[in-house]
């Protein structure tokens, strides 16, 4: 089976890792997946085109209801759509997206939630029919680069210290948007960092994306794009960093040297203010390191207070709760514990393979 499967697909963001994921899950059983990123297309009519082409595809795929989603609306054959997060959190809030979202869902043949609280929040925003909405975790698989070299990593990102193996590093992984609310702890870290110059506070996730357009006529066939994702938060994060004390701003890397250097942090946090499933989250705690994660809904739903993470709700709190983490090297032991046995238990690779290719059969 021919699919056409598109996905937001900035490099270096868990929605192009995720779709990666997937599309290797699907091609493993057999299946052609022609992975494209959204952006791609301006209307549902230009992939109804490309859909109907010589060697037609006999199905489809989406991640992200409304960016994704929305596109495949044209289309004559079946296809599945999976929440990213944001559709649901969100985008549901819009009455013009909400209607599209619900044009969207009723026409697809499946529907996948990271999430029961994801599912229970579409059913409650969205006409849907519940047994169209499966339930089924990211996978997650962790791969830590040999050649990463931390100290290197520290000095490119502007930490400047002798005491390299003294720094109790906290690692914000997160793209400059919005939605993930970089600067929600910096001036308060900055604060706990002139207290103790030892804590500091790391921040990577990608600022550009660059893609890929094959355009027909052109005399280059491939013209490459370079977007910022929010070039505006992007310059003030760098202006905020750049005058705060005990905050840094890192370059985006590789998967593996990104968990490399999670694997060398401290603690990785999160301050976004809507998730669907944080896959640096789930990450962190299969590499045995401490998650200090934003209470909300996304977040709540796989990190359990003082069991397998921390959750806070204010920058204060997180404050509070870093310095549990530095005295009480009990709840630290438990917390790194628990959540390796959770992601093991809830995050199989093997059950999301499945899965995947399950649904993906019931489109013929």
């Amino acid at each position: 089976m021919k699919l056409l499967f598109l996905a937001c697909l900035s490099p270096k963001t868990g929605n192009h890792t995720t779709a990666e994921r997937i599309r290797s899950h699907i091609e493993s059983a057999g299946h052609t997946c022609e992975l494209r990123d959204a952006a791609e297309f301006q209307s549902p009519a230009e992939v109804a085109k490309l859909v109907s082409r010589n060697s037609p595809f006999e199905g489809a795929l989406a991640i992200h209801l409304f960016r994704a989603g929305r596109l495949l609306l044209d289309i004559q054959v079946p296809f599945g759509v999976i929440f990213g997060g944001t559709d649901i959190n969100e985008d549901v809030k819009v009455e013009q997206k909400r209607v599209v979202m619900e044009q969207v869902l009723l026409k697809a043949r499946f529907a996948v939630a990271f999430t029961d609280k994801l599912k229970e929040e579409a059913e409650l925003f969205l006409l849907s029919q519940s047994s169209k909405i499966c339930v089924q975790p990211q996978g997650i698989q962790t791969e830590v680069s040999e050649k990463f070299c931390w100290a290197e990593f520290l000095r490119s990102s502007g930490v400047s210290s002798e005491h390299v193996d003294e720094l109790r590093v906290f690692l914000l992984v997160c793209g400059l948007r919005r939605v993930k609310d970089p600067l929600y702890l910096v001036e308060v870290f900055s604060e706990w960092h002139c207290e103790n110059p030892l804590n500091v506070l790391v921040i990577i996730g990608p600022k550009l994306r660059h893609s890929s357009n094959k355009r027909s006529g052109c005399t280059a066939s491939v013209i490459k794009r370079k977007i910022q994702l929010d070039p505006v938060l992007t310059d003030e994060v760098e202006a905020v960093v750049k005058r705060t004390a005990g905050v840094f701003l890192a370059q985006e890397t590789s998967q593996q040297e990104l968990h490399a250097a999670m694997k060398r942090c401290f603690a990785v946090v999160n301050s976004s203010v809507s998730e669907g499933m944080s896959a640096a989250i789930l990450e962190a705690m299969d590499l045995g390191i401490p998650v200090l994660a934003r209470d909300i809904p996304g977040n709540a739903a796989v990190v359990q207070h003082e069991l397998t993470g921390l959750l806070y709700s204010s920058p204060q709190e997180f404050v509070d709760q870093s310095q549990r983490l530095l005295s009480d090297h009990e709840l630290r032991e438990r917390v790194v514990r628990n959540g390796k046995l959770y992601v093991g238990e809830h995050h199989s690779l093997k059950q999301e393979r499945e899965t995947y290719q399950r649904l993906v059969d019931s489109l013929h």
